[in-house]
């Protein structure tokens, strides 16, 4: 049978579909793979049992922070105040925790007590970003900007310019969770592995993920398609804080201490982590895993430099910048490409 303009359609009956591969997507996971080739060949401690386990542990702090971050950059917003967040509740926490030092003793009731601290004001500051930033009509940037700046102020003047370090007895009670294990994996790595599942599942399987790529993609055609733009994008900031608050826990307990330094550039990281990973900056598009392999890569990067003479470590953050640099100018490219 032929078509009114004598063309015969085309057979469809035992045809086969192309073979085709997302390079896009398994980009950031061959990358991670030259990245070790490469390390392996520098220095053959690289993949030692100890320089692996460091490389996954060291990770988990800022991967935890981009897969919320992935929530944040697939709505199309961004947030900047990531690690003055982190450094206030970190002082918070070791404030509070060395208060109760005095009246409940320094066991477990203790560190709960913290945790809680943690995860009340990390979803209190992402709802302040969000709220301030949607409510107020003020561009993300510029309201992360502010609180960037508040959130390390604030931890500057509790720690009156110094340090703020937790109690002696209190660190013997909380050092498991950053230095503990099961079954040979470290705690952070198992944290990080939990978050990045509960992200993925949130972000693909769920009507929540696909507004948040809708407001992304389209931020009017989704209030049009009547989608709560405003509180979907509040909710992804609340995320945000949420696991800055999960990668503080574990954070704490290694060093013990926060100050003003404490989370400087885990902004620069965490939103690196993001890109390389395969999500988009200007938003609509989204993938977990890749934000995973992204942090990986980033710690995996460090961990060369400190292996290597080639180069000096204190350039870490100058690579880290011209991977965002790298990472988004190839995007721009791919958006170039579609639109044509």
């Amino acid at each position: 049978m032929s078509r009114p303009d004598n063309k015969a359609l085309p057979a469809t009956t035992g045809s086969r579909v192309p073979f085709h591969i997302d390079f896009k997507a398994i980009g950031p996971f061959v990358a991670l793979i030259v990245l070790f080739v490469l390390g392996t060949a520098i220095n053959e401690a690289f993949l030692s049992s100890g320089n692996l386990s460091n490389i996954f542990t060291r990770s988990s702090f800022i991967g935890i922070i981009a897969v919320g971050a992935t929530f944040v950059i697939t709505a199309g917003g961004i947030d900047l105040s990531v690690g003055s967040m982190a450094a206030f509740i970190a002082g918070a926490m070791i404030m509070v925790m060395n208060g109760l030092v005095q009246s409940i003793g320094p066991g477990v009731e203790t560190v709960l007590i913290g945790i809680g601290v943690s995860i009340v004001l990390g979803i209190g500051a992402g709802a302040i970003n969000g709220l301030v930033s949607t409510r107020g009509k003020i561009e993300a940037f510029i309201v992360t900007l502010g609180t960037m700046g508040l959130y390390r102020s604030l931890v500057t003047y509790m720690a009156d310019g110094g340090t703020l370090s937790l109690a002696f007895g209190v660190r013997g009670t909380y050092r498991p969770v950053y230095y503990g294990d099961v079954l040979g994996i470290p705690m952070p790595v198992l944290v990080f592995l939990g978050v990045a599942i509960i992200g993925y599942v949130l972000l693909n399987m769920t009507p929540f993920g696909r507004k948040c790529f809708a407001i992304g993609s389209n931020e009017q055609v989704a209030l049009y398609s009547a989608i709560n733009v405003d509180r979907v994008k509040t909710l992804t900031y609340i995320i945000q804080g949420l696991c800055v608050s999960i990668a503080t826990i574990i954070y704490v307990p290694r060093l013990g201490s926060a100050s003003s330094s404490t989370g400087v550039l885990w902004e620069l990281e965490a939103i690196a982590a993001v890109i390389i990973g395969g999500t988009m900056l200007k938003g609509g598009y989204g993938r977990i895993w890749g934000t995973v392999v992204g942090a990986l890569m980033l710690t995996t990067i460090g961990n060369i430099l400190n292996l290597t003479d080639a180069i000096s470590n204190y350039l870490n953050g100058a690579v880290q910048g011209l991977i965002i640099i790298v990472a988004v100018f190839l995007q721009r490219g791919d958006w170039r490409r579609k639109k044509n």
